[in-house]
């Protein structure tokens, strides 16, 4: 039934399209435009009409007349008659005057001048040219008062009604034919597939047999309803003098617009096949590069000084940089490309492209630096200005970093280029990133001891490298302590977080096993008692001791 409404939303569209067009070329008192446009071009004369019907030409001019003037102004005349019930068709006589013409009169109201001009024009004598326009204009304005008389309109929207009623019978039926015909095969590829359960390939076929069998009822509907709803409203626009100049008109409104496009698609096969042909050479050339790109990703071919990771971006840049040369030579033969409608939507879309892009297209040039820099790599563990994370994504104008807390955060590629990028795994793998962390002890406590307990620390941390051996700084001599920093090597960045944590762990462990004091994170006076905690409470309560 959706279909059924578009249908005959379709044909409401058309007709009134095709009622405005009417009304406004059979309006009741003609424009001199309209008039005059209607006969501009014609070899045969200027036509007098009456109700968007030609009843004859005026040909010459005379008596400083044009024939387009006396045409305009006699199809006003005789609209008027037409339009005046009280002067009856009897009262049009002839009244000749011998010199210079004869008068086609309504009453007394002059309606026609027929010269001798016109009648040399018509190969006639002016009076029987008179004679003969006087029948034409009698039967034109008994025609127009039938069409338009009372009785005519009523019995027109009877029928209309009427015919309303038999395509509703109709659709009915139609729509019910659908319906029994789709239950119907329905209920075959139901019992069509059990049978042949274990044939895959005959399953397969009934399902694509019951699809286009569908299909094709639907195309057939379609179809039929189209023409009953074409017949239905060519029908009743033949009612109505109004709408009747358009009725067989109707359906050129839908295939003079097809058939425009189908002959400027004619007319463009040869350029199209121009562009057929740069298309499929494009497509092969891209195939080709595709495969050169995807050999040196996996390095099974090798350039020197080209790394596998440059492969895709490269391909990305070499791939536009083809298509945008075969549009470019393509473009001319493309149908409508030297239209102004189509020059002005490329303008439109170039500034669109200009004025919102600018952003995008600094954070794609900045993904192409990323890349080619090789500043970092997916799995990489970074910082980029305050974020710290592993890069687990990168696109031309965006990073996706995960933290170690498991957040994602999108870091746009135009800040990553304008900002300090620190990377801990570049060099981690060959000679390991360096952990520091930095103590204060006071001067009483032998600065040996102290760089003993620091690498003892160290030695009980996993995920710290043995070689190189840790190394112990001391960076400042203070009022009241000295600073140590302990530096170890570790070839896991991931996992730095928690091998911090354990080397803290463990330097607390030591320094309390040898009773010497930790003056982090300052120191203003010596307490009373060593600020150590006894081994013995190391495990208190609800800490638990470790089996073993």
């Amino acid at each position: 039934m959706r279909r059924a409404a578009a249908v005959v939303l379709i044909f409401i569209i058309l007709a009134i399209w095709g009622l405005h067009d009417s009304f406004a070329a059979a309006d009741r008192a003609p424009s001199k435009d309209t008039a005059v446009n209607k006969a501009q071009g014609t070899a045969t004369g200027y036509p007098v009409m009456l109700d968007n019907k030609t009843l004859f030409y005026i040909r010459d001019d005379v008596k400083g007349y044009s024939a387009q003037e006396r045409a305009y102004v006699l199809s006003g005349r005789l609209q008027a008659v037409a339009e005046d019930p009280t002067l009856p068709i009897d009262s049009v006589s002839i009244v000749d005057f011998n010199e210079p013409m004869t008068v086609i009169n309504v009453r007394d109201k002059l309606l026609l001048s027929v010269f001798d001009e016109d009648a040399r024009a018509e190969g006639t004598t002016r009076d029987k040219l008179a004679r003969q326009r006087s029948e034409v204009l009698r039967t034109a304005i008994a025609e127009y008062r039938h069409d338009y008389s009372r009785k005519q309109v009523l019995m027109g929207i009877a029928y209309s009604v009427l015919a309303t009623f038999g395509l509703l019978i109709i659709v009915y039926v139609v729509l019910r034919i659908y319906r029994i015909l789709t239950a119907r095969l329905r209920t075959w590829a139901d019992a069509k597939m059990p049978v042949v359960q274990a044939k895959s390939l005959d399953i397969i076929r009934a399902e694509r047999i019951q699809a286009i069998l569908a299909w094709l009822i639907r195309i057939v509907r379609f179809i039929i309803l189209f023409f009953v709803f074409y017949a239905y409203v060519d029908l009743v626009l033949h009612f109505f003098p109004w709408t009747r100049p358009i009725a067989g008109k109707l359906l050129g409104y839908v295939t003079s617009p097809v058939g425009t496009i189908l002959m400027a698609i004619w007319g463009a096969i040869p350029n199209l096949l121009f562009v057929a042909v740069i298309a499929f050479f494009t497509v092969i050339i891209l195939k080709v590069m595709r495969l050169l790109f995807k050999g040196l990703e996996s390095e099974m071919i090798t350039i020197q000084g080209f790394y596998p990771e440059w492969s895709q971006p490269t391909y990305k840049i070499c791939r536009t940089l083809i298509v945008a040369f075969a549009a470019i030579v393509a473009f001319p033969y493309i149908p409508g490309s030297e239209s102004p409608a189509f020059k002005g939507i490329s303008i439109f879309l170039g500034v669109l492209l200009s004025l919102g892009s600018t952003s995008a297209i600094a954070n794609i040039l900045a993904g192409y630096q990323l890349t080619y820099r090789r500043v970092f790599k997916i799995g990489d563990r970074v910082k980029i200005a305050d974020f710290v994370g592993d890069v687990i994504e990168m696109r031309l104008q965006v990073v996706n970093l995960r933290t170690i807390k498991n957040e994602v955060i999108v870091v746009p590629s135009s800040m990553i280029v304008s900002s300090h990028v620190i990377n801990y795994s570049t060099l981690a793998k060959e000679t390991g990133i360096i952990l520091h962390t930095k103590i204060t002890i006071g001067y009483d406590a032998p600065w040996r001891q102290v760089e003993a307990l620091l690498l003892m620390a160290a030695e009980r941390t996993p995920g710290i490298l043995r070689e190189p051996a840790p190394f112990i700084l001391q960076t400042s001599l203070d009022d009241f302590y000295v600073a140590y920093e302990l530096n170890v090597y570790s070839d896991d960045p991931q996992k730095m977080i928690g091998t911090y944590a354990d080397l803290h762990r463990n330097i607390q462990d030591a320094f309390n096993e040898y009773d010497v004091q930790i003056m982090s994170p300052s120191y203003r006076s010596d307490p009373a008692e060593p600020k150590i905690v006894p081994k013995e409470r190391w495990y208190t309560s609800p800490a638990k001791k470790p089996h073993g």
